[in-house]
């Protein structure tokens, strides 16, 4: 049974160690939540998992760019003077929200109180740079990772000798200071973003919007992700951005329904032309083969890192009553913990034993581990099933003599008995990552 409500989720990550509400002990931070200890590992897995996919094909590099740039690319960018809501204030209560989410004009949704005008309020967070806080020393928070891939274009494209078509990936944190945060992980104000930015020729964009359509969606359908539970959605007229000559979203059927995930964009040339002209700088690609000098059109794939790993959450969460049990069907790659080990008791020479498997495991395989042994071996099964560890290996007395242990499968829960000897092969094998 697949999760209907998003509670559990949230219910399950703090029981388990996955996510927790940030500052909790003095009432929390609204919309800003901390990744526990396995939480910290399915992140570094999702993050890698993507890592590895934009950047092993020989013709997208990687960056790290600051969090804290110019001012003026902010400017050129459009989020100084485009990047806002329009607000509403009620008179009565105070309370402010997004007009758009007003449905009935000129009344409060909480108390029927009169409602002010719409005024603009910019979603980047401000702050100041030096000892001095006036005008001249205003930052912001970037409110996405992509304009220090654009800036630094040339320098990526000359240093690494790169010809178009040809990419630029980065993972880094983003702030947007939204009024109406919410629904745990999937909208918050400090996210983290994966990003790539594919350079092409101009007349060759839309060949490459569609190929990356075709790519991005078979790669979360590769994560384990049900292939039903994802579709595009195509940004009609009026959703466009400014900046956009063509756009769709990869939706995931969420229990909070259709939402977005990622972004695939055609953004033209728009941000290339926006920094020359600001900056001074030219920033036109020589085509040594034709001899040719354009400003090259940019295809963005731009996914959010925690609505990526929300989307795995609910995905894998399954309720299975018949066995009193809730598992995370994880993908064996993205599973935080790959095996346990578990001593059938507490008891010598059981558990020394069931120490020096673990201890050979752990340095003879890649993998995360767990060595558990509170609980009876029922519990700890229900307990790895939770957290989506996919194997289990117990030590029991027969192990002592026979030098065998019992393997048990996480979602069909079938079980081998395997020789201490085959066992590093076999979960090499098994796992298969």
């Amino acid at each position: 049974m697949p999760v209907d409500d998003l509670s559990k989720i949230v219910s399950l990550c703090k029981r388990r160690g996955f996510i927790f509400q940030s500052s909790e002990v003095y009432g929390g931070l609204n919309s800003c939540w901390d990744y526990g200890p396995l939480g910290a590992e399915l992140k570094r897995n999702v993050k890698d998992l993507w890592w590895s996919e934009m950047t092993r094909r020989g013709n997208i590099v990687g960056l790290d760019a600051s969090i804290l740039m110019h001012p003026k690319v902010w400017e050129a960018s459009g989020h100084v003077e485009n990047f806002t809501d329009p607000l509403v204030d009620c008179k009565k209560c105070k309370q402010r929200f997004r007009e758009d989410k007003v449905e009935v004009k000129g009344k409060c949704p909480a108390c029927g109180g009169e409602l002010t005008e719409a005024r603009s309020f910019n979603l980047m967070f401000k702050t100041f740079m030096g000892p001095i806080e006036d005008s001249a020393s205003v930052v912001y928070l970037r409110p996405e990772t992509a304009q220090g891939i654009y800036v630094n274009f040339l320098n990526v494209q000359g240093s690494m000798r790169q010809k178009l078509p040809f990419g630029i990936a980065q993972i880094g944190k983003a702030f947007r200071n939204e009024i109406t945060p919410g629904n745990f992980i999937f909208r918050t104000r400090e996210f983290e973003q994966m990003e790539m930015q594919f350079f092409v020729k101009p007349g060759e964009d839309e060949k490459w919007m569609e190929y990356w359509k075709e790519q991005r969606m078979a790669y979360y359908v590769g994560l384990g992700i049900d292939a039903n539970k994802l579709r595009f959605h195509q940004h009609v007229k009026g959703e466009l951005a400014h900046y956009a000559k063509d756009a769709y979203d990869i939706e995931y059927e969420f229990p909070i329904g259709w939402q977005e995930m990622e972004g695939i964009h055609n953004r033209t040339d728009f941000d290339l032309k926006r920094h020359m002209h600001t900056s001074g700088k030219n920033l036109m690609y020589n085509d040594e083969v034709t001899n040719e000098k354009y400003i090259p059109y940019i295809i963005e794939t731009s996914a959010g890192c925690d609505r990526s790993l929300l989307a795995v959450l609910c995905d894998a969460y399954r309720e299975d009553p018949a066995n009193e049990r809730t598992v995370l069907s994880f993908s064996y790659k993205l599973a935080p913990i790959k095996l346990a080990i578990l001593p059938l008791m507490k008891k010598e020479p059981l558990e020394g034993y069931a120490r020096e498997i673990y201890d050979t495991l752990f340095k003879s395989t890649k993998y995360n581990m767990q060595y558990d042994v509170t609980g009876s071996i029922g519990k700890r099964y229900r307990r790895q099933d939770e957290i989506g560890t996919p194997l289990c290996v117990t030590v029991d007395f027969d192990s002592l003599e026979d030098k065998a242990v019992t393997v048990r499968e996480r979602d069909s829960m079938a079980q081998e008995r395997i020789s201490v000897e085959n066992l590093p092969s076999y979960i090499n094998q098994k796992l298969g990552i």
